[in-house]
């Protein structure tokens, strides 16, 4: 067996590539670095098997297979978690062969790896005691190769003093350790700049022991930026965090003239009190971030210059309010204030915005809703209008109904359509061609009425199988289903199909019009008066959907009715589909693509001493509001459409983050009846004080142009609207709870007498990316994992729940143990024997809590949202009459869209659902209190493709995927 894995041996192994270029160094026990091979380790692992099995077994397939497995496993491990320059110390890389030795069941093998190991360390330290007495070691040899190729010794003091300064301030952290390992990631020749990587990755590694190295190894990254900051701009970087405070001054004025210099930023940032505005910041706020949230910003939202950051932090901050108060009476004051929003986490603005505000192209705007008008210029132009929005990081929902049907008359050449969805397919690879200004995943979504006759074909677009011209794998989709459609699912009655070209005037239609108008085109082709339609039963269609959903992700289940019915813009036009994310319900027509404006209140920072703080919510809203109206005036327009509908009913969505946090910090598990409550209590607060923000706004600047006629000119707020949705869908449908705590009379009077400035004000959408920024959880989520690893375009983040380990800490539970229980059981507490019955309760994982929670917490903040919230649902194991029943409750309660249905593979059910099927039961009851009644849905059952072994159709674990936000 080799000595050492890192031996310079040679392999007959296939994975070796002696001529590769490696990506990583490992450090040796005498501190040499020598570059990283996975040869060596198939080498190791072949020696290791042969001292057992003896050298007859050096020719088998059997050892080569388990060879080459092994050492891809552990090369992979190492390639998909460490950044490249890492350097890995010899004995990380041996402890993931005896870790994958024994994996593979190979226990002899790895005990005698083990006992080998042992043997040859206390060989080592008698060397070291001799040694000991004769010289002695220190890090002059230690080399740094600069940038420019010359080399200079490197600075041990300023490492050390950075390490502890990183660890101050910081519970159970220990600088001195922390110090010790990053020196052994050290070595000769080492490149300066993989020396934050060296020091970075010592912190990183101890993340799942103790969720405060996330803020050690984010302010080791900061560091980091720093030096690459201040180089860029000629400035002498700082020799500890203590001497930003002075720096940060002058950063700001050299930074915006940077940017302006190179065209990225806009001038107009110079005509500001930059002295003011430098003075204002606060540079400690940096120190409030986690590392997942700073790589993210420092990887994405950052100006840079040919892959040169030069924004740091406070810097970026200060930039993007500076961008959103230009056209403010008091544009430095005004942007303190907007400063002081957003460092402080109380609020962060979505995407878009915090990438292109104060640049020369500030597309600040979240989300674009366009109609496809049914001719073949039409359809292009809406592919156009795609490209342009993509471009500029919009995401896009798309209404499809009006296009034709396939086999439907062309009467310009006298032919048949092909129906929608070869167009789908070049949206699909446009959206793909096209993305987000290179930032990321161009998105779109694609929404079809339920009684187009293209639906089933629509159902399928995600399949695996089948036509792959008729296949959409990189969009979205969704169901856009009236009312009618769910009454004849529940009255198990047939559904008729039609092509929009034979009934125009159904796109346009909703409630009891669109009720009356469908039942006479049945009617008449009945008759034979029409000569395309096809009539199913609903409740096989419906089945379908579900089975899709269940099997591809989509398409999602959206509902026209409540969006057309409560909405406050019925005057002006109809509500054709949702956006992207489902949470945006606006207007749209061939003239008009409607326009969002998202951002979201961090709701976990207002809880103090128990409760929410209803005098910081206030203020947090009044200062969000007037920040999303800028937006509308100062944000760059790619087609005219946009601009024209965005200036005339001047529409915002502000949202939430943190739900699940603030449940914790209010010690309330998510199943609960005083969690629905909460969710209640919050909204109802969050939409009195928008509203209110949004009248005296009005007061200030106007009422929007559409105002007149609206549902707020008559008096009409979002909780009146469900008596509106009440009396259209029939009491026997309606599941509504319409209970209020507060005196709204007097926002009503504001209304009256100054009008609204924004014709919708709220909504919740999923903060895939904020919330990692300010490290809170993701919109009105549950918690995923209490442990887990995050994929997104930064990287691999090792996640671990910061409230749980406060818990476990208290009880005395938090050890090595722990760590490797919640890691066999995928983050989960409910088999972990040890762990109180409550703490498993409040910290039950999202696929442990029964759906109908998240419902029935959603339908409590639906009644005070005037657009719709982000709702991913969570399915353990696949049971067609649980999803029936789940949708069928969605529709009953009111929701107007659901988003994500996301599922778990076989292998995490094995360890996880168990209990969570057993508290099901236990937890019916209260389920049915948290309703003022609950007639439970009639379901069917039916059959299921199971899903893959993994969690599917999930932006948590999808790099890719993370939403408008």
């Amino acid at each position: 067996m080799s000595s050492e894995l890192s031996a310079q041996e040679s392999t007959d192994s296939p994975l070796a590539n002696p001529d590769a270029v490696s990506l990583f160094q490992v450090i040796k026990r005498n501190g040499q670095a020598v570059p990283y091979h996975d040869a060596k380790i198939a080498t190791a692992i072949t020696k290791a098997i042969l001292a057992v099995e003896g050298s007859s077994a050096s020719g088998s397939t059997r050892v080569k297979e388990t060879v080459d497995a092994l050492t891809h496993s552990i090369s992979a491990s190492f390639f998909k978690n460490k950044p490249e320059g890492s350097a890995i110390p010899i004995e990380e890389i041996q402890d993931q062969v005896e870790l994958g030795l024994m994996r593979q069941g190979l226990h002899k093998v790895a005990r005698a790896y083990v006992l080998y190991r042992e043997a040859h360390s206390k060989t080592r330290e008698g060397d070291a005691e001799i040694s000991a007495h004769t010289k002695t070691t220190t890090h002059s040899n230690i080399k740094v190769l600069n940038a420019d190729g010359s080399e200079s010794p490197l600075n041990i003091g300023r490492i050390k003093t950075i390490i502890y300064e990183a660890c101050s301030g910081l519970d159970d952290v220990n600088a001195d350790d922390l110090f010790e390992n990053a020196q052994k990631n050290l070595y000769n020749g080492i490149k300066q700049k993989d020396i934050a990587t060296a020091l970075i990755m010592a912190a990183r590694t101890r993340i799942e022991e103790e969720p405060n190295y996330g803020y050690v190894s984010a302010r080791l990254l900061l560091d980091s930026m720093q030096q690459e900051a201040c180089r860029f701009l000629a400035v002498e970087p700082p020799s500890s965090f203590k001497d930003m405070k002075t720096l940060y001054v002058d950063l700001l004025r050299l930074t915006l003239n940077k940017g302006v210099e190179l065209e990225i930023m806009s001038a107009d940032l110079l005509n500001f009190d930059i002295k003011r505005l430098a003075e204002a910041m606060m540079p400690e706020r940096d120190f409030q971030f986690t590392y997942l949230g700073l790589q993210t910003l420092y990887d994405r939202y950052f100006v840079h210059w040919r892959e040169t950051r030069f924004e740091l932090p406070q810097i970026f901050f200060m930039r993007v309010s500076m961008g959103l108060a230009l056209l403010e009476d008091d544009p430095t004051e005004r942007a303190i204030e907007f400063y002081h929003l957003l460092s402080s986490f109380d609020y962060m603005c979505s995407t878009p915005t915090l990438f292109n505000a104060g640049t020369n192209r500030p597309q600040l705007s979240s989300c674009y809703l366009t109609t496809i008008p049914d001719d073949l210029a039409g359809i292009y132009d809406g592919m156009k209008d795609n490209a342009l929005l993509s471009k500029w990081a919009g995401g896009l929902g798309n209404d499809w109904t009006p296009v034709r049907a396939l086999g439907s008359l062309i009467k310009g050449t006298n032919g048949q359509s092909q129906g929608i969805i070869p167009f789908l397919k070049v949206v699909n690879d446009t959206a793909v061609a096209v993305n987000q200004g290179g930032k990321r995943k161009g998105a779109v979504c694609a929404y079809l009425e339920s009684w187009h006759l293209d639906i089933e074909e629509f159902l399928e677009l995600r399949k695996n199988t089948g036509d792959e011209r008729r296949r959409t794998h990189d969009m979205n989709s969704a169901n856009w289903i009236p009312d009618l459609f769910m009454k004849r699912v529940f009255e198990d009655k047939d559904w008729t199909l039609f092509s929009p070209n034979d009934t125009p005037d159904l796109h346009d239609l909703y409630g009891q019009a669109f009720e009356t108008r469908y039942q006479e085109y049945e009617a008449m082709a009945a008759k034979g008066e029409m000569r395309l339609f096809k009539t199913i039963s609903a409740k096989s269609l419906w089945r379908k959907m579900l089975s899709m959903l269940f099997e591809t992700g989509h398409p999602w289940i959206t509902f026209k009715d409540p969006c057309n019915i409560r909405s406050p813009q019925q005057h002006s036009g109809v509500v054709h589909s949702s956006n992207l994310c489902t949470e945006i319900t606006l207007n749209t027509s061939e003239d008009e693509i409607a326009v969002c404006n998202l951002g979201s209140v961090n709701l976990v920072n207002h809880i103090q001493n128990g409760e929410l703080d209803e005098a910081h919510l206030q203020k947090t809203i009044k200062t969000a509001i007037r920040l999303l109206d800028n937006v509308i005036d100062i944000n760059y327009y790619a087609v005219p459409q946009a601009e024209n509908a965005n200036l005339r009913h001047r529409p915002i969505g502000m949202g939430i983050m943190g739900f699940q946090d603030a449940l914790y910090a209010l010690k309330l598990p998510y199943s609960s009846v005083e969690a629905v409550h909460f969710a209640d209590q919050s909204m109802e607060l969050i939409s009195y004080y928008a509203i209110e923000a949004s009248a005296i706004l009005a007061k200030e600047r106007g009422a929007y142009e559409s105002y007149e006629g609206s549902l707020w000119s008559q008096s009409i707020l979002p909780i009146d609207s469900l008596k509106l949705l009440s009396s259209e869908r029939g009491d026997h449908y309606s599941v509504f709870d319409e209970s209020t705590q507060l005196n709204w009379q007097p926002v009503r009077d504001l209304i009256k007498e100054h009008g609204m400035r924004n014709s919708n004000v709220m909504a919740i959408a999923p903060t895939a990316t904020i919330s990692n920024i300010v490290g809170v959880s993701q919109s009105i989520e549950p918690s995923y994992q209490n442990l887990f690893v995050k994929s997104n375009l930064s990287g691999e983040f090792t996640v671990v729940n910061p409230w749980l380990v406060d818990e476990l800490k208290a009880l005395g539970l938090w050890d090595a143990v722990m760590i490797n229980d919640l890691k066999y059981y995928d983050g989960s507490l409910q088999h972990i024997e040890r762990i109180p019955e409550v703490i498993k309760a409040r910290f039950s994982t999202a696929f442990e809590i029964d759906s109908r929670w998240l419902i029935e917490a959603a339908s409590r903040r639906q009644k005070w949202i005037d657009q719709g919230q982000s709702l991913n649902l969570y399915m353990p194991e696949a049971s067609g009459k649980l999803l029936d029943n789940l949708y069928k409750t969605a529709w009953t309660r009111g929701l107007k869209t659901t988003y994500y249905l996301r599922s778990l593979g076989a292998t995490h059910m094995e360890k996880t659902t168990s209990d969570a099927s057993q508290r099901t039961v236990a937890e019916s009851s209260s389920i049915n209190e948290a309703s003022a009644s609950d007639p439970a849905p009639e379901s069917t059952d039916f059959e299921l493709n199971q899903a893959a072994d993994a969690p599917q159709f999930c932006s948590i674990l999808d790099p890719e995927c993370e939403a408008c936000q």
